[in-house]
């Protein structure tokens, strides 16, 4: 059973590093993937341990944008390129941390192999909030001048978009845990329909539904389970988690989730100290 953990991130190479210390293992290998509006340099003596890879061919990752999923098809192509057979991919950020052991991880893998883990709802029927994400136009992905006037007057006056192919869409969390075969699926499905592709450019936080909404519209959506094992606390409302800070350590103990998210960018953290020694 081997793993590669996919790390999208431009925070902190200390945090990242501490990472990867915490989840060393023979079975785990790294692949890094740095925004590339933020320079690769700080983030290249990580490639002194023998697990860990730089993606070179990096995307500039814009919040909500289809750059994010641009960038996750780079990554899944070189970790598929790199001709070492994995078992799984676990997509994370920056800013996630493990709150289960190396070993537990590698045992949890071993136990639920042919699963793929990725958290869904119905966007028709469940996640009704998501729905404007999908029939109205956004321009998230473009800085041109007077593009907020044109996204008004387009969606005023525009029919409601609608899924290419008949497609029912499906939506909740960005990150996931998928075989290398599934994880090609959805890149290959994408990029050979160019018309899905300019479709998904102009919706918002496709990185919350694209993966979903192909996998479940698969022959392989029996595969799939409701689940992506993160712990993430959405108290504080709003359009980003509550970052994670000492009284939660209780809670993250408890938890049967093997990742939690978002903690402060600062590698030395009591807290991080705290779930070491779990």
């Amino acid at each position: 059973m081997k793993i590669a953990h996919l790390i999208l991130t431009y925070t902190n190479p200390k945090l990242t590093e501490r990472l990867i210390k915490r989840l060393a293992h023979q079975q785990f290998d790294f692949y890094i993937h740095v925004d590339k509006k933020f320079s690769i340099e700080p983030y290249r003596y990580l490639k002194a341990y023998p697990n860990v890879y730089l993606i070179e061919d990096r995307e500039d990752v814009r919040w909500a944008g289809y750059n994010t999923i641009k960038a996750t098809f780079k990554c899944i192509k070189e970790i598929v390129a790199s001709g070492i057979q994995y078992d799984y991919i676990n997509f994370i950020s920056g800013q996630d941390y493990p709150i289960k052991s190396a070993q537990y991880m590698l045992d949890f893998f071993e136990r639920n192999k042919g699963k793929q883990f990725i958290e869904f709802q119905s966007i028709e029927n469940q996640w009704i909030e998501a729905q404007e994400r999908i029939n109205r136009y956004h321009f998230v992905n473009f800085t041109f001048r007077g593009r907020y006037l044109v996204e008004r007057l387009l969606n005023l006056f525009a029919p409601k978009r609608t899924m290419p192919d008949d497609l029912k869409p499906f939506g909740k969390a960005m990150f996931w845990m998928l075989n290398p075969e599934r994880a090609m699926y959805v890149v290959n499905y994408v990029e050979s329909r160019p018309h899905l592709q300019r479709f998904f450019l102009f919706t918002w936080g496709s990185d919350e539904f694209v993966f979903q909404t192909i996998l479940m519209n698969s022959p392989y959506k029996d595969e799939l389970v409701n689940n992506d094992y993160r712990y993430i606390d959405w108290s504080d409302g709003g359009a980003h988690p509550k970052v994670l800070k000492i009284e939660d350590f209780e809670k993250l103990k408890r938890s049967d989730d093997l990742f939690a998210r978002k903690f402060a960018t600062n590698e030395k953290s009591k807290l991080l100290d705290m779930l070491d020694q779990l």
